[in-house]
C-alpha cells in the first residue's frame, strides 16, 4: 500500500485505510472507520468512530488567503473534528477548524470551510459550499449546489433547496466601507428556502418561513409566511399541517 502514514497517527479497532492515503502526525481515527483511496488527513485531525471517508477527500486543509481577501484571516486553527457515524463523500474538502457533529453526511465535491460548525444529523448535499465563520444547526438539509456565504447561521431543521445563493456584501467588492458591514444570512428554526432563491446580505428568514422558488429576498421575512417574487413579498400563511410544530418527527 503506497502512501504515507505518520508514526504518531492512531487508529481504532477495525479501521481500514485504502491505498495512496496520506495521514499526518497526531491524527486520531476511531474504531470501525473506512478510509477510501487517496484520502489526505492533515496533522491533528480527529475522526470519530464508524466514519466513512470516500476516495480523494481532504480533511483538515489549511485555508489559502489571497492578498486582498476580506474574510480569510491569518489565524492559528484547531484541528478538524468529525463526529461519530459520519459519511464523507468523494472529493470533499473539510478545512482545519471545521467541526462536524454525529451522523452528518457530506456528499461528493462539497466544501466545508474553517470556523464552521455543522450539527448532528445534517445533510450537506453534492457540491455544496459552506464558507467560513458559519454555523449550521442539527437536522438541516442543504441540497445540491447550495452556497452558504461567510458569517451565516442556519438554525435547526432548516431546508435549503438546490442552487440557493446567499450573499454577505452589499458593496459588491467596492470601497473600504464594505469591511464594516459584512453580514451573512440567518435562517431561523424550520425555515425553508425554495430552489434557485437568492438571499441578500444580512437578511433574516424567520421561523417556519417558506421562501418560494426563484424568490429574491431583500428584507427580513415574517414568521410562518410564504414569501415569493422579485423582490419577495408576503403571499400567504404557511399551511398549518406544514408547520414544524405539527410534524411527527419534530
Amino acid at each position: 500500500m503506497a502512501g504515507k502514514i505518520a508514526k504518531s497517527a492512531r487508529f481504532g479497532k477495525g479501521t481500514m485505510v485504502g491505498e495512496f492515503c496520506v495521514i499526518g502526525a497526531k491524527v486520531k481515527i476511531g474504531a470501525g472507520c473506512i478510509i477510501g483511496n487517496g484520502v489526505v488527513i492533515h496533522e491533528g485531525s480527529m475522526i470519530g468512530s464508524n466514519v466513512r471517508i470516500d476516495d480523494q477527500t481532504v480533511i483538515g486543509k489549511q485555508p489559502m488567503r489571497a492578498a486582498n481577501s476580506a474574510v480569510t484571516k491569518e489565524q492559528e486553527l484547531p484541528p478538524a473534528k468529525i463526529g461519530d457515524n459520519c459519511i464523507i463523500g468523494t472529493g470533499v474538502v473539510i478545512y482545519a477548524g471545521a467541526v462536524l457533529g454525529n451522523k452528518v453526511l457530506v456528499a461528493d465535491l462539497s466544501t466545508v470551510r474553517e470556523n464552521v460548525a455543522v450539527g448532528d444529523f445534517t445533510i450537506v448535499g453534492r457540491g455544496v459550499a459552506i464558507e467560513n465563520f458559519c454555523k449550521i444547526g442539527s437536522y438541516c438539509k442543504l441540497e445540491t449546489n447550495v452556497y452558504i456565504t461567510a458569517y451565516s447561521e442556519l438554525e435547526d431543521r432548516v431546508f435549503v433547496a438546490p442552487c440557493v445563493a446567499t450573499s454577505n456584501d452589499n458593496f459588491v467588492g467596492r470601497t473600504k466601507e464594505r469591511f464594516k458591514h459584512f453580514k451573512g444570512v440567518t435562517v431561523k428554526k424550520g425555515g425553508r428556502i425554495g430552489v434557485n432563491a437568492t438571499i441578500l446580505p444580512g437578511k433574516i428568514i424567520a421561523e417556519d418561513t417558506l421562501v418560494a422558488a426563484g424568490a429574491l429576498v431583500t428584507k427580513d421575512t415574517p414568521a410562518r409566511k410564504i414569501v415569493a417574487g422579485v423582490p419577495a413579498k408576503e403571499l400567504r400563511e404557511v399551511p398549518k399541517e406544514q408547520l414544524l410544530e405539527n410534524q411527527e418527527w419534530k
